[in-house]
């Protein structure tokens, strides 16, 4: 799994997250995913199949995940919020400080099986 941690000066400074950002005006969430990644990551990436969604309430906003599995088709990663990036297995996942919104998307994904698709 990827995750990445936000830099200083960024909101949630300093929390790991998955890669990801905010739905456009008439965006899809798979669209969505694929543009941030190469405006986040500089990396093109193909939106696979649906994993789960997830809402996290805070006292200013309510955030939705929608989480899908993505492949990686080309490019260097180069973060631009972030100032660090890692490659975690999914078991591991909750050993990092994780944004509030991502916790329980870590623990689903903890307690499954995973292969490309």
């Amino acid at each position: 799994m990827l995750i990445a941690r936000r830099a200083d000066g960024k909101a949630n400074a300093g929390y790991w997250e998955f890669p990801g950002g905010k739905l456009e005006a008439g965006e899809t969430a798979r669209d969505c995913l694929e543009r941030e990644f190469q405006e986040e990551f500089g990396i093109a990436v193909h939106t696979g199949a649906f994993i789960t969604r997830s809402h996290h309430v805070e006292a200013s906003r309510v955030i939705e995940l929608v989480v899908h599995h993505v492949r990686w088709l080309k490019g260097r990663l180069k973060p631009v919020d972030h100032d660090a990036i890692v490659w975690c297995p999914a078991r591991e996942l909750l050993t990092y400080r994780l944004a509030p919104a991502d916790v329980p998307v870590a623990a689903l994904l903890k307690s499954r099986r995973w292969t490309d698709r």
